[in-house]
């Protein structure tokens, strides 16, 4: 369960302050795929971003698994994100001087696992680019790269899997198997799909649909989505 309490946040830009997130509070459930949309400047990416813990809100507060991440520490919001967070980001964010299994093992052995080349060997053969495991980010075209960038976001097995406009830079035909591949990680391991795009036929295919407008809710659909019952 992701829990959203009237959440805030301001920017100073050119001397007078920004308001980018108004009050927002929203409960997303444990395995429930949702949808981001709105106009550009509506707070979408801000929204991702704090539910990632990347950065901190002005005001109001997010809990993930019972814990407020907002007032987590940077070295206590990292482990957390290394722990509980996959973020799939539009322009793929690989390290260029590492090949695409280095990338994928990055998370791995952060984490401690001790057989790091073998799972991330097994997480590329999962997004079918087992035959790509030597190559470097150059090497791989635009869809190769978000493939590789979305097995290292999994590699943990994150039970949040976060991705801001994951198919912006793609062409629409590779852009469907990346969105088949997570909705397959939503659907097959269960894990929350929080997903911002301004592709409609995609935000079809989500089990809810919020709509922010200047920074606030200004839409809230839930489709077909039924919360798994408290163990």
């Amino acid at each position: 369960m992701i829990e959203i309490r009237n959440l805030s946040m301001r920017l100073a830009s050119g001397g007078r302050e920004l308001l980018i997130l108004d009050d927002i509070t929203l409960d997303v459930p444990a395995k429930q795929f949702v949808a981001v949309v709105g106009p550009s400047g509506s707070g979408k990416s801000t929204l991702l971003g704090l539910i990632a813990a990347l950065d901190s809100p002005t005001a109001g507060a997010i809990r993930i698994h019972n814990l407020d991440i907002t007032r987590l520490a940077e070295d206590q919001a990292a482990a957390f994100r290394l722990q509980h967070i996959g973020y799939v980001f539009q322009s793929f964010h690989l390290i260029p001087n590492l090949t695409a299994l280095e990338n994928v093992a990055v998370p791995l052995e952060l984490a401690g696992n001790p057989d790091a080349p073998t799972s991330a060997a097994e997480l590329l053969r999962m997004v079918g680019l087992h035959e790509r495991t030597g190559h470097y980010p150059v090497q791989l075209s635009g869809g190769e790269q978000q493939r590789v960038a979305l097995a290292r976001a999994f590699a943990n097995r994150p039970s949040v899997l976060l991705a801001d406009e994951p198919t912006g830079n793609l062409d629409s035909a590779t852009g469907r198997q990346v969105i088949e591949l997570l909705i397959g990680l939503n659907r097959d391991y269960g894990s929350t799909l929080v997903l911002v795009t301004h592709d409609p036929d995609l935000a079809a295919r989500a089990d809810r649909v919020v709509t922010l407008q200047d920074g606030r809710v200004a839409a809230d659909d839930v489709r077909h989505f039924v919360a798994a019952p408290p163990p």
